[in-house]
């Protein structure tokens, strides 16, 4: 049996803990063994804890053993992102400068998956300051998407998937300004969730704590999964008000009106460039698996849908334009590459465009909201085009001019602080297609339980063997 429990979902290990029928110790190891075997061809994960692992594995079979109450992931592996505080360890930011920033405390995010008995067995790989969309480390290197050695496995919480679509982890936990926990979910295969803006708390220790405009609007921390049922019970777990946090919100997260039918917006080719025809298909073939579940399914996007994304561009960017010259003391050559050709691409605005942008926000706003009340989701592609190789969007212009294109709808739901949840539903150039369902504001469990129809319809695609 231990050599098929990597291949198992977080609640199901967790069930399986608690009725006695495997220990935590038993999967741990499976786990750990499982990194052994594929984290060679991935470089996925990249620190590890076994004794600490295999200790609070053991203590969790104790508490088992007690009958002491067992929180929903009791006993459970999981990895981190290493740009999360895990206390303990360093939080590198996938820099040399920060390779020994080791912290004293967890953050919010982990101290409630550890409180929900899930045991930390590895930190995962990102891009220097999770500023790209595929992870590519100045200090861990390259990240390798198991479907295939030579396209992204997205950015900036790549290792995380990765190593949660090859088996190395059944649940982990990363964050996502500009489709971080999404991006890389579509480009593995897996289920993630982008939550409403207030919803998981975070904070960390390492400087600067205070955050500039776009993160304190856009950035958020999330959870990671191969099962939509796993995400669920992974952002219940973390979710809610935190003391160190004072944006964190005391929400009801609203799910669907099971009184009538589901109204879904399709959009099958985003606007504001092309779409590839695989992607296109597999996610109007969402679209027919919700039609024929009693959804009324219609072919519309919002009118200031592109506006979002020209928005979201101007607003990053300008704040990153600041911040280059802390940036580029700490940052690798391609990551700075990369910024030098999204300047090209999104020029900086000054105080007035600066001003201008919130305007044009709010006004995108409530076209959402509005849209959002006439259609319970919006069900659209993660990336419009197929993942792209490793080093595309350093390597010119152009190729980071392809990159916005291919990320642009993962976009809006940041500018404006929405729920957005991955789903896998198809396969396009050899690689997964992950459809996003977005919501209104704090409907985030909306969003998963159409990702849920999806799945029970269609099926999981992962953990997958390295396909070389």
């Amino acid at each position: 049996m231990a050599d098929e429990l990597w291949r198992r979902g977080a609640l199901e290990l967790a069930g399986m803990i608690a009725r006695k029928e495997v220990s935590s110790e038993e999967v741990v190891r499976a786990h750990l063994a499982r990194i052994d075997e594929v984290n060679p061809k991935l470089n996925a994960v990249v620190r590890r804890f076994d004794d600490l692992a295999l200790a609070a594995a053991r203590a969790a079979d104790a508490a088992v053993a007690s009958d002491a109450p067992l929180g929903p992931l009791h006993g459970v592996p999981m990895t981190v992102k290493e740009n999360i505080d895990l206390a303990g360890t360093p939080t590198t930011n996938a820099l040399v400068a920060l390779a020994e920033a080791v912290v004293p405390v967890d953050a919010p995010a982990v101290e409630r998956m550890k409180a929900a008995g899930a045991v930390p067995i590895g930190r995962t790989n990102l891009p220097d300051m999770g500023l790209r969309v595929t992870t590519e480390s100045s200090l861990h290197g390259i990240t390798h998407n198991p479907w295939h050695p030579g396209r992204t496995a997205g950015g900036s919480s790549g290792g995380e998937a990765s190593a949660l679509a090859s088996g190395m982890s059944p649940i982990g936990l990363g964050n996502d300004i500009g489709g971080s926990l999404r991006n890389p979910a579509h480009c593995c295969g897996i289920a993630s969730i982008k939550p409403s803006t207030g919803v998981i708390p975070s904070a960390g220790v390492l400087p600067p704590e205070e955050q500039s405009i776009s993160f304190q609007l856009m950035a958020v921390q999330g959870v990671m999964a191969r099962r939509v049922a796993d995400v669920r019970a992974g952002l219940l777990a973390v979710a809610g008000p935190h003391e160190r946090d004072c944006q964190a919100l005391p929400v009801q997260l609203a799910d669907l009106d099971s009184s009538r039918p589901l109204r879904v917006a399709l959009i099958a080719e985003p606007p504001g460039g092309d779409t590839d025809p695989g992607i296109a298909a597999a996610i109007r073939g969402a679209g027919e698996v919700l039609a024929r579940g009693g959804a009324v399914v219609e072919e519309v996007a919002p009118a200031t849908y592109e506006q979002a994304i020209v928005l979201w561009g101007q607003l990053l960017g300008t704040e990153i334009t600041l911040m280059r010259p802390m940036l580029d003391a700490v940052m690798g050559d391609a990551a700075k590459r990369f910024l030098d050709h999204t300047r090209e691409i999104i020029p900086p605005v000054d105080l007035t465009g600066f001003a201008t942008v919130f305007m044009g926000r709010h006004g995108v706003e409530r076209d959402f909201h509005e849209f959002l009340g006439c259609h319970d989701v919006i069900v659209s592609p993660t990336w419009a085009l197929p993942a792209f190789e490793l080093g595309a969007d350093a390597a010119s212009t152009d190729g980071a001019a392809r990159t916005f294109e291919t990320m642009r709808p993962v976009l809006p739901a940041n500018l404006l602080g929405l729920p957005a949840a991955v789903v896998p539903v198809g396969i396009a150039d050899g690689l997964p297609v992950g459809a996003q369902v977005i919501a209104r504001r704090f409907a985030d469990l909306r969003c998963l339980t159409v990702a849920q129809l999806l799945e029970d319809a269609l099926g999981t695609i992962t953990p997958i063997d390295p396909t070389w």
